[in-house]
This record gives structure tokens, C-alpha cells and sequence, in this order.
């Protein structure tokens, strides 16, 4: 089976689309295989629980491009159609079914799936996570004045479900393990805004304690009961406690796996005609000087472009930096860097805290290595991500202090 001039993409996400983008709009004129395992035509995640769940943006506007795109640009989407095995030494994808296509370089942008819920009662169907555009449309559907919502998780995802549920009308209680929601990512002073914000939109927080049993009647939910025994009545349970890569694949092809599918900075895997984007892939960062692995929307279409021009030869070296944003009632807020926990000492905050329009940055011997602006948009990210690249020490006083730029701290 000859595959000369075949590049195939497994993975019908943003990192696979905008991977199939580049490859046209850097000329490649051989054949474009893009595997997608949905039935929808590659669409972008942030809608899902921003815009679209909202009710501010319509269905549409979730889709990287409009379906006829691709048949246009000489791409041959095969929608439902999940890869079930990758055979390297003879460059051959195999489909479900049986079918076997060529390749002369592959892409893996497999992306992640939801953490189940593991509780008694979890397997009822008002019981939601939300990955794909049906889900969102059934949450959509379900959103009304009275509609009582639980949502299990005070991460991003939670928060703007959370957010868009209570913009609807519906009575939302979230549920949190830690001691307040984004604690670990944000510290203490940072979450601590985000509470509040929560709490004074009418959102109910259940705060260091997990669920125990979702308790159903005639196969529908009724209430959650808390680990430390509350009982909240509830319509629907909206489950968002992360994600895993969706590494199988790469892993049975024998690649390189460690949380995440093992890139180099040119998004080559341990096998040197199958590239990995979006969020199964683990990048060895040149500006950052360690290995990361990021499951934002930047990410994905950033990884997808520069995969794409990695496979047709160009020199590639990754060095975005993560980036991702937020809308939530009145608060719009954009981070750029890498701080996960325990990666950082200090957060520094500068500007009125109380009145949620200021930035943050988080150190680690005297250098930050991630910041956000919270409603500052005629500020915006530039000047933070621009300290960030600069590795230069600062003072944590002029960096406190909104008077002193940025560029003098």
C-alpha cells in the first residue's frame, strides 16, 4: 500500500483542524486524511461553556470552519470515523471496521476525556459532564428559572457552568473538595475573588467536601448527598473534576508515553513520522526549560499549526506561551505563563482587588512565571507575558506597585 504524499490527522477537535488548515495554506498539495471519532465537523471547546451555554453565541459559531470547508480545500473529512490502531513500521492507520489507510506523516490530536464521577448513582442521565457539543446542548435545553443545578467541581469548567446557569435563572449549588475553588492554581487571595464572585451571583458553595451518593427516583436525579452529609436537591449534576489525555492509541503504537504523548519542541513523538498536538501533548518547552502539557484552547490551535509545519519539514521550536481566558458574570480575565501547583512561591497582586480589576503574577525566586489581567483591557496580556519571557528577577514591591510599568519593575 503505497502512502506517498498521504498525511493523515487522528483527531476531529481544534488541533486537527487547524493542522489540516496549515497544511493547505503551506501548500502541501498531496492527499489530507482527517479522522474524526464525532459525527459534528471540528468545532473549538471555549463555546461550550462560555458563549453558547450562555445563550450569547450561536450554535454555529463553535465550528472551526463551515462543513463545506474541507471538501473545498481537498480535505477528506471521514466524520465518525474512529482510528482503532496505529501501525507504525508499515505507516498504516487502521479504522473501525477494518479499513487501512497509508501514511507518510501522521498527526495524533486525540485530545482528553472527562473524570467520571465514581458514586454511587453516578450512571443516572442527569448526571453531565460536558466535553461535546451535544452536551452542551442538552444542558442548554435544561437551563430555566427553577432548573436546580449541581455542579461537582470548582474548576474552570465548573465555574462557567456554574456562571451560565445562574445567567439563565436555574438554582445553582457547586461542590468543592478543597477549601475554595481554583485554590490550588490560583492561591488563596486569587480564589478567594472568584468565591466571591460566585457567592454574590447566587451560587451556593459547599466548600472541603466531595459527593458521596447521587440519589435518583424512577432513573432521574433528585439530590446529591455531600461526604460530609448534605443533602441538595437537584434536577441535574454537571460533573466537572478534569481530564485525561487520550493516550491509548499512541501508548499500543508503542510511542513514547508519560502523561501525555512525549513531544519534542517540533511536536515529533518517539517515532519520527507521528507528531502529537493539542492536549495529549507532552512539549518539551525551550523557553520554559522542562516538559508541559496543556489542555486550553490557545494550546490546541497553536500545537495543531506548528505540527503541521513540523511534518512538511519546516524548523520548528514550540515556545507559546499556555494562555487561556475567561468570562464569568462581569469578570473577563486572561492568563499567559506556566505556574502549576507547587511550581510557584509567591502571587503578587497589583490594583483594586476589591473592585476585581487587577493583575496578578505568580513568582517563584523573585521571576514570574505566569500572570493574568482581571478586567484590565486596555492593559490586556502583552506586558505580562512580555516579564514572563524576559526571566528577569524583579522586586516584588514595584511589581505590587500599578504606578511603577511593568517594564521598570
Amino acid at each position: 500500500m503505497s502512502a506517498e504524499r498521504t498525511f493523515v490527522i487522528v483527531g476531529g477537535g481544534l488541533a486537527g483542524a487547524k493542522a489540516a488548515e496549515t497544511l493547505r495554506a503551506e501548500g502541501f498539495d498531496g492527499r489530507v486524511v482527517l479522522f474524526a471519532a464525532e459525527t459534528e465537523p471540528p468545532y473549538e471547546r471555549p463555546p461550550l461553556s462560555k458563549g453558547y451555554l450562555l445563550g450569547s453565541d450561536e450554535r454555529a459559531s463553535a465550528f472551526v470552519h463551515p462543513s463545506e470547508w474541507y471538501s473545498e480545500h481537498g480535505i477528506d473529512l471521514q466524520l465518525g470515523s474512529p482510528v482503532e490502531a496505529v501501525h507504525p513500521a508499515e505507516h498504516v492507520v487502521e479504522i473501525a471496521g477494518g479499513e487501512r489507510v497509508g501514511y507518510e506523516k501522521l498527526l495524533l490530536a486525540t485530545g482528553s476525556q472527562p473524570r467520571r464521577l465514581e458514586v454511587p448513582g453516578a450512571e443516572l442521565d442527569d448526571v453531565r459532564y460536558l466535553r461535546e457539543l451535544s452536551d452542551a446542548d442538552h444542558l442548554l435545553d435544561q437551563l430555566d428559572v427553577g432548573h436546580r443545578v449541581v455542579v461537582v467541581g470548582g474548576g474552570w469548567i465548573g465555574l462557567e457552568v456554574a456562571a451560565a446557569a445562574r445567567t439563565h435563572g436555574a438554582d445553582v449549588d457547586l461542590i468543592e473538595i478543597a477549601d475554595q475553588p481554583l485554590h490550588d492554581v490560583m492561591g488563596a487571595e486569587v480564589a478567594a475573588v472568584f468565591a466571591d464572585l460566585h457567592r454574590e451571583n447566587g451560587v451556593d458553595l459547599h466548600l472541603g467536601t466531595g459527593v458521596r451518593e447521587v440519589i435518583g427516583d424512577a432513573g432521574r436525579v433528585v439530590a446529591v448527598i455531600t461526604t460530609r452529609g448534605e443533602e441538595i436537591m437537584a434536577d441535574t449534576v454537571v460533573v466537572g473534576v478534569g481530564a485525561r489525555p487520550l493516550v491509548d492509541l499512541a501508548a499500543a503504537a508503542g510511542l513514547t508515553v508519560d502523561d501525555g504523548v512525549l513531544v519534542d519542541a517540533a511536536l515529533r513523538t518517539s517515532d519520527p513520522d507521528i507528531y502529537a498536538a493539542g492536549d495529549i501533548a507532552g512539549i518539551e518547552h525551550p523557553l520554559l526549560g522542562t516538559r508541559i502539557r496543556v489542555e486550553h484552547w490557545s494550546n490546541a490551535a497553536d500545537t495543531g499549526t506548528a505540527a503541521a509545519r513540523s511534518m512538511l519539514g519546516h524548523d520548528v521550536s514550540y515556545d507559546r506561551l499556555p494562555f487561556f481566558f475567561t468570562d464569568q458574570y462581569d469578570l473577563g480575565m486572561e492568563y499567559v505563563g506556566h505556574a502549576p501547583p507547587g511550581a510557584y512561591g509567591d502571587v503578587v497582586l497589583r490594583g483594586d482587588v476589591p473592585g476585581r480589576a487587577f493583575q496578578a503574577f505568580w513568582t517563584d525566586d523573585n521571576r514570574v512565571l505566569a500572570g493574568m489581567h482581571v478586567n484590565l483591557w486596555d492593559t490586556g496580556i502583552g506586558p505580562i507575558e512580555e516579564l514572563i519571557r524576559s526571566g528577569r528577577a524583579v522586586d516584588a514591591a514595584r511589581l505590587a506597585d500599578p504606578a511603577v510599568p511593568l517594564e521598570e519593575v
